[in-house]
């Protein structure tokens, strides 16, 4: 079991709390009645797929492209015959992809956030709960 463990559990830990994570703001999401905990569940969960994509870019060992890398300089005649050749190993640099649509998820999972609080405000102001089978009995009353 020991040897389980530090075989599939530890090299990967940070996919591992990626799912739990995942797993508490599921739960969380689909049991709570408050709306402010549904949405804090929400706010988890997206945490949690967002540690998840940038564990995935990670890359041991590799340089950032262009900033982490000076090219050789050809020799005059090198440059006049058009015989100087780069050649360069994709595996020696980090895909920059993943971290930077990660920040845009971030920055439009905030703004979902912001409007979904708003948007609890109205619903508070107008019928005096956040409970979710209040709101639905207030609701049908109405009709």
């Amino acid at each position: 079991m020991a040897e389980l463990f530090r075989q599939y559990v530890v090299p990967h830990v940070n996919f591992w709390v990626s799912v739990i994570l995942m797993m508490i703001g599921l739960y969380a999401m689909i049991t709570k009645n408050n709306l402010i905990k549904k949405l804090i569940g929400m706010s988890i969960f997206q945490t949690a797929i967002i540690l998840f994509y940038i564990s995935i870019g990670v890359k041991e060992g590799a340089q950032i492209p262009i900033v982490g890398h000076s090219a050789p300089r050809a020799t005059a005649e090198e440059a006049a015959a058009g015989e100087h050749h780069q050649t360069i190993n994709p595996d020696d640099y980090a895909n920059p992809l993943p971290h930077v649509l990660m920040l845009t998820a971030i920055v439009v999972g905030v703004a979902t956030l912001g409007v979904a609080l708003a948007i609890t405000q109205v619903i508070y102001r107008n019928f005096g709960t956040l409970e979710e089978d209040e709101l639905l009995a207030k609701l049908k009353a109405n009709d």
